[in-house]
């Protein structure tokens, strides 16, 4: 019988970092691949290439594989992290929605979880905790000032973004209140696989999608796949799995800002006063919102 791993103070400490590092990379990646391919074209593409994976890892460490009811969770949760959250941003960014833009919308979602997580999971939120959240709330968007001058895109563009943040919201409660129990490797290549059907039947329902197989939308895809569907989907399904909700998505409030610094370094993209200023706030409200609650 296989032991049940329990995860020790190191990996709790790095896990999160790592997460938020390799989740930041999303934005950027969606980015080259929506502009050489149908959004939901290039999604069924990479979560069937997930699944794929995953599958593999699963029957090469001969894992468990999910029960009929575990898969039929799973799926609900695919549906919503991988399907909606990732379609809403992904067909965010192809209308012209700034990535950046993009990011700190969706990035209202720690806020929206904190206050949802005393009624839909009963995990009591300190007000450590809210200030954490509300400071890494200002946080994001000090970084966003003066990066929205352009304008904010078209109402389908911001309709779209508006739906990621609806279903990562929802998909994060959920995994947490009935996910506890599913197989890691296994469950997640059922996540992948409703999401592929999903998103595959939307593409036929379109007509099809075009893809340009170019360098720049193979690099981007495989970077998508390899990195942020396979290992920072199973680092996020682990801490959901380890830490209360409200503290795991007040990592989110990270990732704006780090998408901004990536694109200072990749692109040349200029970093104001007040993104750094901002960028400070998110790594204090991080902190603050990351202080466990006392057991009553």
């Amino acid at each position: 019988m296989s032991r049940k791993f329990t995860p020790g103070p190191a990996f709790l400490s790095a896990a999160p970092l790592l997460f938020v590092l390799l989740w930041s990379t999303g934005f950027l990646g969606t980015k080259g691949a929506a502009r050489n391919a149908d959004p939901f074209a290039f999604l069924t593409v990479r979560f069937v290439l997930a699944a794929g994976l995953m599958a593999l890892l699963t029957a090469a460490l001969r894992a468990p594989w999910p029960t009929r009811a575990q898969a039929g969770r799973a799926a609900v949760t695919g549906l919503l992290l991988h399907a909606g959250y990732l379609g809403g941003v992904t067909t965010a960014i192809w209308l012209g929605l700034p990535a950046g833009v993009t990011s700190v919308l969706v990035g209202v979602q720690p806020l929206l979880t904190g206050f949802l997580s005393w009624p839909v999971l009963g995990e009591r939120v300190t007000a450590r905790q809210w200030a954490g959240l509300a400071l890494g709330f200002a946080g994001v968007l000090l970084v966003m000032e003066g990066r929205v001058s352009g304008g904010l895109g078209s109402p389908a563009a911001l309709g779209a973004a508006a739906f990621a943040l609806l279903c990562t919201t929802a998909g994060t409660l959920y995994q947490r209140r009935v996910g506890g129990d599913m197989p890691l490797l296994g469950g997640t290549t059922a996540q992948y696989v409703a999401s592929a059907a999903a998103l595959g039947a939307i593409t036929l329902a379109r007509g099809g999608g075009v893809i340009h197989w170019n360098a720049e939308f193979i690099l981007s895809l495989t970077w998508l796949v390899l990195v942020l569907s396979v290992g920072a989907i199973l680092l996020l399904m682990r801490l959901l799995r380890d830490l209360p909700a409200a503290r795991v998505n007040s990592l989110f409030y990270l990732v704006p800002p780090l998408a901004v610094l990536e694109s200072w370094l990749l692109f040349g993209e200029r970093l104001s006063a007040a993104s750094l200023a901002g960028l400070a706030l998110c790594v204090t409200g991080v902190a603050l919102a990351a202080v466990p609650a006392r057991p009553s």
